[in-house]
C-alpha cells in the first residue's frame, strides 16, 4: 500500500486528493497539514488517522491535540511542524497543495528526505525552481505535475524524446472575462471574478484564472518542469476546456492529452504514475461536444501574461517579485480594499521597483518576498481603489 502525505488537505486541491483516495482505498495518508481549518482537518484525521498533522498556529494546534486526544495522530505547528509533516518517514510521496511561497522549504526538506514530489504548489518552481530542479536530479526524486496543463505535457511526453520537442502549447479557457476590454472590467466584482466558467477551484486561484496571472505562473513552471526556454511556450486559448495542453515536436507532429475538467484526472495519474486506474465521472463525449475552438490570448487587456514573459526571462528575484506582488493584491482584492484592475497594476508597479538580483538563495526568495509585501503595504493606494 502506498503511502503518503499532502500539505494543504483542507484545500481544493487536498480535498480531492482524498476524494481519489476514497475511491481507489489502496493508499494510506500519513501526514496531513492546514492552515486554520482545524474542524475540517479533525474530520480528515478522524477518517484517515494520519501519523502526524500540522496546522499554522500553535495556539489552533493546542486545540485540534485536545480535540482528536482520542486518536494516535501527533498534532505539530508552524512552519517546523510543516516540514515534519513533510518529512514523514513512511510518506513516499508528498502531494504539495499548500498555497504560496509558504510551500518552499517543506517541498525541499521533503526532497531531502528522498520524497517524490505530486507537485500542486506552482510558487516552488516559479520562484525556486533553479533550486529544486538541480535538487531532484540529486537526490533522484520524482517531480510529478498536479496542474491539469502540467499532467497533459507530461502525459504527451510518454515514451518520446524531450530533445525532439518544438513547443509546448500550454491551453487556457480565457475565463470568465475573455473577450473584454479593461474598461469594461473597471467595475468587475469579486464575486464576478469567482465565477469561472469550467473549473471548480479555490478562491486565489480562480481570481489568478480570471487574470490570465494563472497561465503566466503555469509558463514559468513549464519552463522548469519539461526543460524547456521561455520562446519555446506558447499560450493559446481554447474555450472549452476540453484540451489541456499539447506538445509540439520537431516533425511537427502535436500530442494533445484531453479530458472533463475534472482535477482528479490529474491527481490520480501523479498518485500511481506509470499505471493507470479507473476514475469515475464524466466522459467526453464528442458527438456532442461538436466543435473545439483557438483563439490567440488577449496581452493587451490581460498583461499579467505578458509580464509573466517577462519576469520570465529576466530571471533571478523578478518572478518572485512577480508571485509575490500578485498574492498580496489578489489578497487585496478579495478583502475589497483594491479594485480587479489594480491587481496587474500592483503587479507591473513592483516588478518594475523592486531591485533585481540574480540568483537567489531560499533565504533571497523570501526576503525579496517580504519586500514585495512590504512595498504593497506601504503604498498610498489612489482613492477609489479602497
Amino acid at each position: 500500500m502506498k503511502k503518503i502525505g499532502i500539505l494543504g488537505s483542507t484545500g481544493s486541491i487536498g480535498t480531492q486528493t482524498l476524494e481519489v483516495i476514497r475511491t481507489q482505498k489502496d493508499i494510506e495518508v500519513v501526514s496531513l497539514t492546514a492552515g486554520s481549518n482545524i474542524d475540517f482537518l479533525e474530520q480528515q484525521i478522524r477518517e484517515f488517522c494520519p501519523r502526524i498533522a500540522a496546522v499554522a498556529s500553535e495556539e489552533k494546534a493546542r486545540a485540534l491535540s485536545l480535540r482528536v486526544s482520542d486518536t494516535s495522530t501527533k498534532i505539530v505547528s508552524g512552519m517546523e511542524g510543516l516540514i515534519e509533516a513533510a518529512t514523514e518517514p513512511s510518506a513516499e510521496i508528498i502531494v504539495t497543495a499548500i498555497v504560496g511561497m509558504i510551500g518552499i522549504r517543506p517541498t525541499i526538506a521533503a526532497m531531502e528526505a528522498k520524497k517524490d514530489i505530486a507537485l500542486a504548489n506552482k510558487e516552488t518552481l516559479v520562484t525556486a525552481g533553479h533550486i529544486i530542479m538541480p535538487l531532484a536530479r540529486k537526490m533522484g526524486v520524482s517531480i510529478l505535475p498536479v496542474d491539469s496543463e502540467h499532467s497533459a505535457i507530461f502525459q504527451s511526453l510518454n515514451g518520446e524524446n524531450r530533445e525532439r520537442i518544438h513547443k509546448i502549447i500550454l491551453t487556457a479557457s480565457g475565463g470568465p472575462f475573455r473577450g473584454k476590454t479593461r474598461e469594461q472590467m473597471k467595475q468587475i466584482r469579486v464575486e464576478d471574478a469567482l465565477k469561472h466558467p469550467n473549473w471548480t477551484m479555490g478562491q486565489k486561484i480562480t481570481i489568478d484564472s480570471s487574470t490570465m496571472v494563472n497561465k503566466g505562473l503555469e509558463v514559468m513552471e513549464a519552463k522548469w518542469l519539461f526543460g524547456v526556454s521561455l520562446d519555446q511556450i506558447e499560450v493559446v486559448i481554447q474555450p472549452q476546456s476540453v484540451i489541456h495542453s499539447m506538445v509540439e515536436y520537431e516533425d511537427g507532429a502535436v500530442i494533445a492529452q484531453l479530458g472533463t475538467p475534472d482535477m482528479k484526472l490529474p491527481i490520480q495519474y501523479a498518485l500511481y504514475y506509470p499505471d493507470r486506474r479507473y476514475l469515475p465521472g464524466a466522459r467526453l463525449d464528442f458527438a456532442a461536444l461538436r466543435q473545439i475552438t483557438f483563439e490567440a490570448p488577449d496581452l493587451e487587456n490581460f498583461k499579467g501574461l505578458a509580464l509573466a514573459y517577462e519576469v520570465g526571462r529576466k530571471g533571478g528575484n523578478a518572478p518572485t517579485v512577480f508571485n509575490a506582488a500578485n498574492e498580496k493584491a489578489v489578497e487585496l482584492f478579495l478583502k475589497r480594499q483594491i479594485g480587479y484592475l489594480d491587481i496587474t497594476d500592483l503587479i507591473e508597479e513592483c516588478v518594475a521597483r523592486i531591485p533585481w538580483r540574480s540568483n537567489p538563495s531560499v533565504e533571497g526568495i523570501l526576503d525579496t518576498e517580504r519586500e514585495t509585501h512590504e512595498y504593497i503595504q506601504a503604498m498610498r493606494l489612489p482613492k477609489g481603489r479602497n
